[in-house]
């Protein structure tokens, strides 16, 4: 992993990844030992207040303003779950930080549940993560041998646990309120809405702090080194770092870190090292294949939540996929429509009926079998399913097209009036008119 500047985020151990003593040497439980001695819930809450951090699981939301509405919540029974059901596409910084910093998820965790007077705190872990699940679970025994989790913690009278729970490998599992459903013994299907969100009706029908990853592993040394030292990298109203999510037409894929604000053009070249033979790039999904891509000409747009949100796209959980000028955009579309219509969990019928229309138009421009009507049905399709789901993949399927559409309409054209994909060789023998 890069880092343009002092880390704020993954530190690194002389050890295992779950060798509590090299934490340790690093400042490890440092920031757990000071809230459990000295600092109230309402310290804590000021202090991330303070600091600005906004989660990094793909709203932004203020961190500090979730976790005070569920700790003044009217009902006093709370729960506390870190979500590590990640499977977006093109994102893999939370298996990153499970991997290589299980001390620092779990401390954050134990922050976390003990800021809000959680009754439970549980670690909800993507089932395909095995070597990741057991490094966390390695470095909780070590954790709890030591006493940092457990009955009287460190003297005092605060007793904490946290659980692992192993997850489903769905996307749609990855919503918060799926994940919640799922951990209650029910298929993992987002709840319709209202309440809105698990601060109000979470776990068990009670408040319950959901945080990301990455939101959690930046907890101990905010609290640790202060929110003024948070502050210094990033932009005012995103501050910080991100834990970049590098993959596709790129020399160097990766998880980089780097601060909020910096640009598209540097994690292409810099972090990433340009595009692999000399090609160039066609286009980027700065936050996945949900959100609108941008085009060449939108490379120094700035990596933070407001800055892609007023360009018309969006950061999400950082998931950047780099796409070059080899690349058939038809194709490449057909494949996360694919995506979309596999993982739909069928309950909204806008989604389950949308997402397989959806897939089945693009196929058949794709093979060459679409005509212009086709096209002007794949963006009244869009316009039908969008913003119509309990969760947003159905709009994330729509937005795709639209967007694909709209930077790329020449390619679909091309697909119908040649009736074939021009970037496919002509079988031999073939005449071109």
């Amino acid at each position: 992993m890069t880092t343009a500047t002092e880390p704020r985020v993954l530190q690194t151990l002389d050890g295992a990844p779950w060798d509590i003593e090299a934490y340790r040497k690093i400042g490890g439980y440092e920031a757990w030992e000071k809230c459990v001695k000295e600092l109230s819930a309402n310290d804590i809450v000021n202090q991330l207040k303070k600091a600005g951090l906004r989660g990094r699981g793909g709203a932004g939301f203020p961190t500090g303003i979730k976790w005070e509405k569920v700790l003044n919540h009217r009902v006093k029974e709370h729960y506390f779950v870190c979500n590590a059901g990640e499977h977006e596409p093109g994102t893999f910084k939370d298996r990153y930080l499970l991997k290589q910093a299980p001390h620092q998820l779990i401390e954050g965790c134990l922050i976390a549940a003990y800021t809000v007077q959680a009754k439970a705190a549980f670690i909800y872990v993507n089932h395909e993560y095995h070597e990741e699940r057991d490094n966390l679970k390695k470095a909780l025994a070590q954790a709890k041998a030591r006493g940092f989790l457990g009955h009287n913690i460190l003297g005092s009278s605060v007793s904490l646990d946290l659980q692992v729970f192993e997850g489903h490998g769905s996307y749609v599992a990855g919503e918060e309120t799926a994940m919640l459903e799922s951990m209650q013994g029910r298929p993992a299907m987002p709840r319709q809405k209202p309440p809105f969100y698990p601060t109000d009706f979470g776990l068990y029908g009670k408040p319950t702090l959901v945080n990301n990853v990455e939101t959690l592993c930046n907890i101990p040394r905010i609290i640790l080194k202060g929110a003024e030292w948070f502050t210094q990298v990033g932009t005012e109203k995103c501050p910080g770092t991100m834990m970049f999510s590098l993959s596709g037409a790129v020399n160097r894929p990766g998880v980089y870190e780097m601060p909020m604000g910096t640009t598209i053009r540097e994690l292409v070249d810099t972090c990433g090292g340009g595009v692999p033979g000399g090609r160039k790039v066609k286009a980027v999904f700065p936050g996945g294949p949900a959100f609108s891509m941008v085009t060449a000409d939108q490379l120094d747009l700035t990596m933070d939540f407001d800055s892609l949100k007023k360009a018309g796209t969006g950061l999400g959980s950082a998931g950047v996929i780099v796409v070059d000028d080899a690349t058939c955009m038809v194709a490449l579309t057909l494949k996360f429509s694919n995506f979309f219509k596999t993982e739909s969990c069928g309950q909204c019928p806008p989604c389950r009926m949308g997402t397989i229309n959806l897939a089945a138009l693009m196929t058949k421009i794709e093979q060459g079998e679409g005509t212009e009507k086709d096209m002007e049905s794949l963006l009244q399709l869009c316009g039908f399913v969008k913003g119509t789901g309990y969760c947003t993949l159905v709009t994330g399927a729509a937005v795709l097209v639209q967007s694909s559409m709209k930077l790329f309409r020449h390619e679909f054209e091309e697909h119908v009036r040649l009736q074939r994909c021009p970037y496919q060789p002509l079988p031999v023998g073939a005449t071109v008119y």
